[in-house]
């Protein structure tokens, strides 16, 4: 939407008194404060005729905003009637929040024991040590290790932390995609794949950057032997290894998730344009084309989530992502940088569809709001008019 700014122009006129100023309407009805306000000067007179009204001058005022009229607003009832109409007022950026967070917590905490699997799987070698580095933990063997020596909730530990760096997470992400994708739009108001690919890898990048140091402390919390608190992992940290240890991987990290919602966003959003019209707006086809973008992503970019992970880990060999990388490989072969990526599917393809299905049915019932709301108001005009 074309951004508008009124322009307020105050000037002195000589022997005014006062002013009579109306303002039209415009063809639907509504109060337009745009429109140039006719006014009937009345002065002292000027030059001859002492006394004599001047009615040929008059001022202008100019106001870029439309005003509707107080009683073209819904009433209670209508409301009532029509609960879809109170989306409108909501503000849109609230409501994307309240669902990427929602939506995200959601997804989160259902998929947490495939994550807490994925990560041991993941990290396996570095915590056994030099010595066993070449043996790997598979699926089934960390599924039964978790629960053999934590129970139940050694599945969800490290969860905190996780849904509480999923709420900004997911509201920076979703904010920003929106944003980006405006910033990236050619001169036609068209966006390019190369755009979309651009707005993608930049939301990844900005929510990553934000919301790093939970992820850090997440990761400490689920592999870490024992029962401590976030709180305690945290001051661990800062006392032993100092606030740089909250960033540790972050370089491979902003790397690994840049592709990642490049594609996954940019291929929902081609899908979706792709589809036939009468599917687009049907929920089944927002749930579809979320996995589908998500298994894409997943599978080229896993690599990369792997090195970071390893990187994050107390006592890692790696510092640098140029390290990590060929270490990995040599250490535990190709197949080493897919550690836990059947755990790791199994969780981003609910997790990913959940999200992005959710933001895409939100925008639909804004918008489905914003036009029951003005029906109303239009009937409610037509009413009084």
């Amino acid at each position: 939407m074309r951004e508008e700014r009124a322009v307020l122009t105050f000037r002195s006129l000589p022997e005014l008194n006062s002013a009579q100023c109306s303002s039209p309407r415009n063809d639907s009805g509504a109060l337009w404060k745009s429109a140039r306000l006719s006014c009937s000067i009345l002065g002292n007179g000027g030059g001859g005729g002492g006394g004599r009204r001047n009615s040929g001058n008059f001022a202008s005022l100019t106001m870029v905003e439309k005003a509707e009229r107080a009683e073209f607003a819904p009433s209670s009832a209508q409301l009532l009637k029509h609960p879809l109409a109170m989306l409108a007022y909501v503000p849109r950026g609230a409501a994307i929040f309240m669902a990427g967070a929602v939506a995200g917590a959601a997804a989160k905490t259902v998929t947490a024991p495939l994550d807490r699997v994925k990560l041991l799987m993941q990290t396996h070698g570095v915590r056994v040590g030099q010595e066993s580095a070449k043996k790997a933990i598979g699926f089934v063997e960390a599924l039964a290790l978790i629960g053999k020596e934590e129970g139940i909730k050694g599945y969800w530990k490290g969860n905190l932390p996780q849904v509480i760096r999923i709420i900004p997470y997911s509201a920076v992400q979703l904010f920003s995609y929106e944003f980006y994708k405006k910033l990236f739009k050619g001169k036609d108001d068209e966006l390019s794949v190369i755009g979309r690919l651009a707005a993608g890898a930049c939301a990844g990048m900005t929510s990553t950057f934000v919301t790093y140091p939970l992820d850090v402390l997440r990761l400490r919390l689920a592999v870490e032997t024992g029962h401590r608190t976030m709180s305690e992992i945290a001051l661990i940290m800062l006392r032993e290894e100092g606030v740089a240890s909250f960033y540790y991987g972050l370089g491979p990290s902003l790397l690994g998730i840049a592709p990642y919602i490049a594609v996954n966003f940019c291929m929902f959003d081609l899908v979706k344009k792709s589809l036939p019209e009468k599917y687009q707006n049907k929920a089944q086809s927002s749930v579809i084309t979320a996995v589908v973008s998500a298994a894409v992503a997943t599978l080229t970019c896993y690599p990369l989530d792997t090195v970071r992970r390893q990187m994050q880990m107390r006592g890692a060999p790696y510092k640098t992502f140029f390290d990590a990388f060929p270490g990995i490989v040599e250490r535990d072969g190709f197949i080493g940088l897919y550690r836990g990526f059947l755990p790791n599917a199994l969780k981003n393809l609910p997790n990913s569809s959940i999200r992005l299905s959710t933001f895409d049915i939100v925008k639909r019932l804004i918008s489905a709001g914003e036009k029951e709301l003005q029906q109303i108001t239009d009937e409610n005009r037509a009413k009084q008019g």
